[in-house]
């Protein structure tokens, strides 16, 4: 069960943590160790970079990458030319883009998908 760690919103990220990396490209759906919960809670309320989002354009079928703005009422970015069929690879497009804006470092692609 995924709980709510208060502290988490300040966890420090260790860039070389990438077992944690790793971790969330086996499974990104989870279950999640205790870790790894408190990169991605910190990586989805940071605020760091503005925050990456996926939208859904059809149910369980397509989403497109979106940036949310940095003023409440202002439009939300989108990307149209980043569309995803796969779940799995645009909730890993938006953690590495999460991963470079907190640790200012790029995940290499491997070619490895996630699952």
């Amino acid at each position: 069960m995924l709980l709510n760690d208060p502290g988490a919103a300040h966890w420090p990220v260790d860039p070389a943590r990438r077992d944690l990396v790793e971790e969330f490209r086996r499974k990104p759906r989870g279950p999640h160790s205790d870790e790894l919960q408190k990169l991605l809670h910190r990586m989805r309320w940071s605020g760091v970079g503005q925050r990456h989002v996926l939208i859904v354009l059809e149910p369980n079928r397509r989403w497109m990458l979106g940036r949310l703005p940095g003023r409440r009422g202002a439009p939300v970015e989108t990307f149209p030319n980043r569309v995803f069929t796969s779940l799995a690879d645009a909730e890993w497009a938006v953690f590495v883009m999460r991963w470079e804006a907190l640790t200012g470092q790029r995940i290499e692609e491997t070619g490895d998908k996630p699952e």
